[in-house]
């Protein structure tokens, strides 16, 4: 049985830290870099715990795909692809079941 996967995007609360991240679950995962369940981690040093952007797949290859080719992008391409899906920059969590 395949077993879908997720690419997202973590900022600070002044958006100048990004952070591009896979998961099959999405909101458990964000909901541990918000209580910073790892405290030596990227995300807990810097902050980041707005989701401003994620993109579902239907498996966590192509997942896993999405992410790498994210992290190679430029920060500004990053920036482009967030105002495009989420112009406010809302933390898209609590849009999440």
């Amino acid at each position: 049985m395949e077993r879908g996967g997720c690419v997202y995007i973590l900022t600070n609360y002044t958006h100048t830290t990004l952070y591009v991240g896979v998961t099959s679950e999405l909101y458990f995962r964000i909901q541990e870099h918000k209580d910073k369940y790892d405290p030596n981690s990227f995300t807990a040093k810097y902050n980041c715990n707005k989701l401003v952007y994620y993109q579902q797949f239907a498996t966590i290859e192509e997942a896993i795909a999405e992410e790498k080719r994210l992290k190679n992008w430029h920060r500004q391409w990053k920036l482009n692809l967030i105002k495009e899906h989420n112009p406010e920059w809302r933390d898209l969590f609590e849009d999440l079941d």
